[in-house]
C-alpha cells in the first residue's frame, strides 16, 4: 500500500502529468480518495516554489546554450504565452485567472505552467503560490470526481 501511495505521490511531481494523472492512478488501484487527494496535492505543490524563486533565472541563463537552449527557449515562451493568456483574459483578476488555469485539468495547465506564468508576470510570490495552491485542490476534486465516476462505471460495467 505504502508503494501505491508513493508512485501517486511521485507522479503528481512530474510536469504536466502533476495530480491530474495521480488521482486517476489512485482510483484505478482503489485507494482511497481523501488519502491520495492529500498525498497528490502534497506531491504536486511541493516543487512551486522552486519554479517560482528559480525556474525563470535558470531558463533565463541557459536559452542560449547549447543542447539545452532550444528546450529552455520553448519553456519560457509557453511560460510567457500562458502568462499573456492569463493577463489579457484577467486584466485586474489576474489571481482567479492564474487559480482557474491551475485548477481546470487542461493539456498544458497545471501548476508547473501556472507558477511559470505567475513567476514570467511578475507576481508576488505569496500570492502566486495561493492561487497555484487553491487551483491544485479544485483540480483535485474534478479528476477525483471524474476518476470515480470512470472507474466506478467501469467497476459495475465489469462486475
Amino acid at each position: 500500500m505504502f508503494g501505491k501511495y508513493l508512485i501517486v505521490f511521485l507522479i503528481s511531481m512530474v510536469p504536466l502529468i502533476e495530480l491530474r494523472g495521480a488521482i486517476p492512478y489512485s482510483q484505478m488501484f482503489g485507494l482511497p480518495f481523501l488519502q491520495s487527494y492529500i498525498i497528490a496535492i502534497i506531491g504536486n505543490m511541493i516543487p512551486v516554489p522552486i519554479i517560482f524563486l528559480f525556474a525563470r533565472k535558470v531558463l533565463e541563463w541557459g536559452k542560449d546554450k547549447p543542447y539545452i537552449g532550444g528546450f529552455f527557449t520553448f519553456c519560457l515562451e509557453k511560460g510567457k504565452k500562458g502568462g499573456v493568456r492569463l493577463k489579457e483574459k484577467a486584466g485586474r483578476g489576474l489571481f482567479v485567472a492564474l487559480l482557474l488555469f491551475v485548477g481546470i485539468p487542461l493539456p498544458g495547465t497545471g501548476a508547473w505552467t501556472g507558477t511559470l506564468a505567475a513567476s514570467l508576470l511578475d507576481m508576488d510570490f505569496k500570492s502566486s503560490v495561493i492561487a497555484v495552491m487553491l487551483g491544485v485542490l479544485l483540480a483535485g476534486v474534478i479528476m477525483g470526481v471524474a476518476s470515480m465516476g470512470v472507474f466506478g462505471a467501469l467497476g459495475a460495467l465489469f462486475a
